[in-house]
């Protein structure tokens, strides 16, 4: 699975506006954002990059005044952390991935199940947005690269889904990358506090899974931040596969 969800992280970044190609590292880069996590690298399963490769790599970033940072499966590509920490390059996170397929996908079976919908106005796009911010202790107020990027994901064949609060807002909702290599990325799974423990990212996980499958997706993937989101993520029918390594070049080492 760890080449499988690497060869997803390729065709994901080469997706992206801007994308660059060095030395068997695919760099993907959004103009409309400085975010790392929305401008970084990844290697190709199996490269094994020289120091004329990384420094190249590092050159892309520090041209467009962006952090040199990676986001990978080491194991798909053994070679690569050596040589980037031979450049300087640190550990940011080290983080367990999940993996669904058809055959373990159980939807919540509860009474009350959260109703979970697809956003179809500029209005629900920007609730879900903001939901997401304050979900994730960031701005509770939407933005228009947020949800301009909600709305490519579901255009571009991926799936965006949300809870309606009470008050008609957004109580919570999530997006599923769309599908390649036979697999698809779920991401961003955030309920708003005043909403937890209603079922609700249970019930938009599963139907975000459910809509990958119906396209033809063999799995679905996604990695979790705490021992509780896990259990609901498992609770679905995730289970552990493999890891993923984010490392960026610190401070010091970009001049």
């Amino acid at each position: 699975m760890d080449i499988q969800v690497q060869s997803f992280a390729v065709a994901n970044l080469r997706r992206r506006p801007v994308v660059v190609e060095i030395g068997g590292f695919v760099a993907g880069f959004n103009p409309d954002t400085d975010s790392p996590y929305l401008n970084y690298a990844t290697p190709l399963p199996g490269t094994e990059p020289t120091e004329r490769d990384v420094a190249a790599l590092i050159t892309s970033f520090r041209e467009r005044g962006l952090p040199p940072r990676l986001e990978f499966a080491p194991q798909a590509a053994p070679a690569v952390a050596p040589a980037l920490r031979a450049a300087g390059f640190g550990t940011e996170a080290v983080h367990e991935y999940l993996v669904c397929t058809p055959s373990t996908l159980t939807a919540p079976h509860l009474t009350d199940a959260p109703r979970v919908e697809t956003p179809a106005t500029d209005e629900e796009y920007a609730a879900l947005d903001a939901a997401l911010g304050e979900a994730f202790g960031g701005p509770f107020a939407s933005s228009p690269q947020g949800v301009a990027l909600l709305r490519r994901t579901q255009q571009n064949g991926g799936a965006v889904r949300f809870v309606r609060a009470p008050d008609g807002g957004c109580a919570g909702g999530a997006s599923c990358s769309p599908p390649a290599e036979d697999t698809a990325e779920l991401s961003g799974v955030g309920t708003r506090p005043a909403y937890r423990g209603r079922g609700i990212a249970g019930a938009v996980t599963a139907a975000l899974t459910g809509a990958m499958f119906a396209q033809g997706a063999a799995s679905v993937w996604l990695e979790y931040s705490g021992d509780g989101s896990r259990r609901v993520y498992e609770r679905v029918g995730y289970r552990p596969q493999g890891t993923r390594l984010y490392l960026s070049l610190p401070t010091e080492q970009r001049h």
